[in-house]
């Protein structure tokens, strides 16, 4: 009898995690990008910041990590958004090039469950992670990244807008601890990809009863000094509306 070798049809499959961290600057979404390390006397490409999950670990904890490693912060919020499980996403030689390169690894198919976050674009990132360069880049200016990287981007702001549109409150985690409403409307042209109508907005404004007028205004600008505003978290959760 001829012995049976194991079934052919299977793949060497592994899962990772990828983390899309937005950030809010100068009237335009950022997103968190590595470097990937390469042998390749080439400079390596930019790439959103992942990592394959350990035998001890579920998604959750591995994107946890990821995050972890990479700003220092350790409690960040995080929302898992999406699978992407194309057979093409190993489809670039220079894709699975690199993944045995990094993991020691055959890879033949890799299955990656996308995370969502947020950050403040001035904190300061005390990262540990194995990465050389960690670099906010413009949503609008995104540069040809490996695997499906583009695609899970496009993916993360139709879930963000989705988040925002249930939990409001997420959007002003991208904002400084004080703001001016221009800067709230800006936030909202740029996560919505929509123009606002200013007085449209200011109406829309003065519904929220968690966004507090403060008695100070902007310092050091060249134009008229704009009113400050702050989010109240606890009043938000009292009322627990939406927008």
């Amino acid at each position: 009898m001829e012995k049976q070798t194991g079934n052919t049809r299977f793949m060497q499959t592994f899962v990772s995690t990828d983390c899309v961290i937005f950030g809010f600057d100068r009237n335009q979404l950022h997103v968190l990008l590595v470097e990937r390390n390469t042998l390749s006397a080439n400079e390596g490409h930019l790439k959103l910041p992942g990592s394959l999950i350990y035998q001890e670990e579920d998604a959750d904890s591995a994107a946890a990590r990821v995050l972890s490693e990479l700003t220092g912060i350790k409690k960040m919020v995080l929302k898992q958004f999406k699978s992407f499980t194309s057979l093409q996403r190993t489809s670039n030689p220079a894709d699975t090039l690199w993944l045995q390169q990094e993991y020691h690894n055959q890879i033949d198919r890799l299955i990656t469950i996308a995370y969502l976050s947020i950050c403040k674009i001035d904190r300061k990132l005390h990262t540990v992670s194995k990465y050389k360069k960690v670099v906010w880049y413009p949503v609008s200016e995104l540069p040809s990244l490996p695997f499906d990287h583009n695609q899970i981007v496009e993916e993360a702001l139709q879930a963000i807008r989705n988040w925002g549109e249930h939990e409001p409150s997420i959007l002003f985690g991208l904002l400084p601890t004080k703001f001016t409403a221009s800067a709230l409307r800006h936030l909202y042209e740029a996560v919505y990809h929509k123009k606002c109508d200013v007085r449209n907005f200011q109406k829309k404004m003065a519904g929220m009863e968690y966004v507090i007028p403060l008695e100070e205004k902007e310092q050091r600008v060249a134009h008229r000094a704009a009113r400050l505003f702050r989010f109240d978290r606890i009043l938000y959760k009292k009322r627990n509306v939406s927008i």
